[in-house]
């Protein structure tokens, strides 16, 4: 037997305005359009804002569908849409803000796993690693410097 240590840092924001202007805007983004999510069945709202490597904001919210699961993760509908529309360009960060319609969500929420398998996706695409930041409806912001940091034993196409 061979013990495997992992270990992974990530960084730790009290509030927004620990971020920089940058990345406050980008989570103001993910702010903004998770309060157009499309959530009427869980009351769970998610908005994702992607910073595209030419400055280029996407923005996604999830949006359900009373055929489960035909609904989509905001995390995937922003990665998506920049994929089709920026096909060529490098995904720097994303920023994720998740709230329920009925309690208040004070710690920060991280892509599922879906999500997290899609944007491992870009991130081994294009070669670099994709810098995300996630929160609650409030509270503090996790920074994660890159997908494979939250899914360290991950399937890809390598595996196949």
């Amino acid at each position: 037997m061979k013990e495997i240590k992992l270990t992974t840092i990530f960084f730790e924001y009290q509030s927004l305005s620990e971020l920089s202007v940058k990345d406050q805007e980008l989570m103001q983004a993910a702010i903004d359009i998770r309060k157009k999510a499309y959530a009427p069945y869980s009351k769970f709202r998610v908005g994702a804002a992607i910073l595209l490597e030419d400055g280029t904001v996407v923005v996604g919210s999830n949006q359900e569908n009373a055929a489960f699961p035909s609904g989509l993760c905001a995390e995937r509908t922003a990665i998506f849409y920049a994929g089709a529309t920026h096909p060529h360009v490098a995904i720097v960060t994303i920023a994720i803000s998740a709230s329920s319609d009925v309690k208040t969500t004070t710690t920060p929420i991280p892509p599922c796993g879906a999500c997290r398998q899609a944007i491992l996706e870009y991130e081994d695409k294009q070669a670099q690693p994709i810098r995300m930041l996630f929160m609650g409806a409030e509270g503090p912001i996790i920074e994660s410097p890159s997908l494979i940091n939250i899914l360290p034993f991950h399937f890809d196409k390598n595996s196949l």
